[in-house]
């Protein structure tokens, strides 16, 4: 790229609710235009809903791009037939049907720690591993006829470039059958929970190692999974832990081990550049807030009024807000649950109080699961749709007890996947220097007696907790 000032690269995030794509200037990072296309709001979908929205939010975008990369939804099962057809429609992480296989397939591999010891994480409903077990409990004869599984990230950079399907390490690591310490599939595991089925699997490709190129000569870089993605745009360092909420919540940071958490709070997973991405994972995040400013027939800039005006801990009302089912604690059956009412704090304002507390209180759970499995946590930077919550950066510095940055709001997963695309691109030894999270809306830290009152309220949320895993 010497020399060449207008090189442009594009990144697709297709999300859980959309197809974002960024076009990009390859040396800067600078956003030159973008796109948007809905996804249907469900836990199945046809992938050709993915298909029709990257063409739509593509349309007239890509004219002078050199290179693309797609960046997708973790976790998703989609299952092709000997002729590449879809076998049935591709189920979703947030798709919590296969919570009892998760449990059997941890009892059959000998527990937590053998299942941390082989693939580096212990399979939740959210898993690959897991919805191919459910598919071949519950549709054999479909099971029957499933000649590859890819990720979504897969099957859409497979749309592209088209020959064999291929990944990236950082997303493979999400399926419950690829062990990122080894850098190989477990295919026994595979077996084990597709019924004695082998289907093929993607070629895991290395960072940055091109994955073919489109009909008009456009190069495709490997692409990887959703929060890969995003710590590569935010260039996350030692001592950067990222909090993002979005759909789901979801808490991670780089180092150079492979974590394995025998209980399974915490995701062994792998990051987009050769290391490691130790990640904890909640259900429920922004749509928790969403929820309750419905339920109290508000908008959210109401709802961020009524947060503040509460006192901190909402006068003791506690949200456990597992309203989809949760991950982290694994509860995939579990509901929502309202503590501590009394007459005297049932007030809109501790309502949406207890809501920002709960929503962060999970997070910050998450947060210490990383910390003890070696992440170093000097600060926070908090992206997603709800980081930019005026209640949400009030309350995160109390409950998570260290430094909080905002970065700038952006497409964080559609600007990785064009970094990645970039890097591609140039065919270096490390990605090129963007812009990262220096650029950023520095919160106050916390002083000693917001950091009291913080340890206070993920206590009482602690306590919450237990009683409901005791019911």
């Amino acid at each position: 790229m010497t020399g060449n000032r207008d090189v442009l690269v594009a990144g697709v995030d297709s999300s859980t609710q959309s197809t974002k794509v960024m076009v990009c200037d390859a040396r800067t990072g600078v956003v030159v235009r973008s796109g948007r296309a809905e996804h249907p709001d469900t836990t199945e979908v046809d992938p050709a809903e993915w298909w029709s929205a990257f063409t739509t939010a593509t349309e007239g975008l890509l004219e002078g791009v050199s290179a693309i990369g797609v960046a997708g939804q973790q976790h998703g099962m989609v299952t092709l037939d000997d002729a590449d057809e879809v076998v049935r429609p591709a189920l979703l992480w947030n798709d919590t049907r296969s919570g009892k296989a998760a449990a059997d397939l941890t009892d059959e591999l000998g527990g937590g720690q053998a299942w941390a010891d082989a693939v580096g994480s212990v399979p939740v409903a959210s898993f690959t591993v897991t919805k191919l077990r459910w598919m071949a409990e519950h549709e054999p004869e479909l099971a029957d006829r499933v000649a590859r599984v890819l990720l979504p990230h897969d099957w859409l950079t497979w749309r592209l470039v088209g020959g064999d399907p291929v990944t990236d390490r950082g997303d493979a690591s999400g399926t419950g059958y690829f062990s990122p310490a080894k850098n190989e599939y477990r295919t026994d595991i595979l077996a084990k929970a597709f019924g004695g089925r082998t289907p093929e699997l993607p070629t895991v490709l290395g960072p940055a190692q091109p994955a073919g190129h489109m009909s008009d000569g456009l190069l495709v870089s490997p692409g990887t999974g959703d929060n890969m993605a995003a710590a590569l745009a935010l260039e996350v360092g030692e001592g950067d832990v990222v909090v993002s909420l979005g759909t789901s919540g979801t808490v991670f940071g780089v180092c150079e081990t492979s974590p394995a958490d025998a209980t399974g709070t915490v995701a062994g997973f792998a990051d987009a550049t050769g290391r490691f991405l130790p990640l904890a994972c909640t259900l429920n995040a922004a749509r928790v807030l969403t929820a309750t400013a419905a339920m109290l027939d508000v908008d959210l800039a109401e709802l961020d009024r009524l947060a503040l005006a509460a006192a901190p801990g909402a006068e003791g009302l506690t949200l456990l807000p597992y309203l989809d089912g949760e991950r982290t604690p694994n509860l995939p059956e579990a509901a929502g649950s309202l503590l501590g009412l009394r007459r005297a704090n049932m007030t809109p304002e501790n309502l949406a109080r207890a809501a920002v507390e709960g929503m962060l209180c999970g997070l910050a759970a998450g947060l210490e699961a990383v910390r003890e499995h070696g992440i170093t946590v000097r600060r926070v930077l908090l992206i997603g749709g709800a980081a930019q919550s005026a209640s949400v950066r009030a309350v995160a510095p109390s409950v998570f007890g260290v430094p909080v940055v905002v970065p700038e709001p952006a497409e964080h997963v559609a600007l990785g996947a064009a970094r990645q695309a970039a890097w591609t691109l140039a065919g270096t030894q490390d990605p090129p220097r963007w812009q990262g999270a220096d650029q950023a809306l520095r919160l106050d830290e916390p002083s000693a007696s917001d950091a009291a009152e913080g340890e206070r309220i993920r206590e009482r949320h602690r306590a919450a907790r237990g009683a409901v895993h005791d019911l």
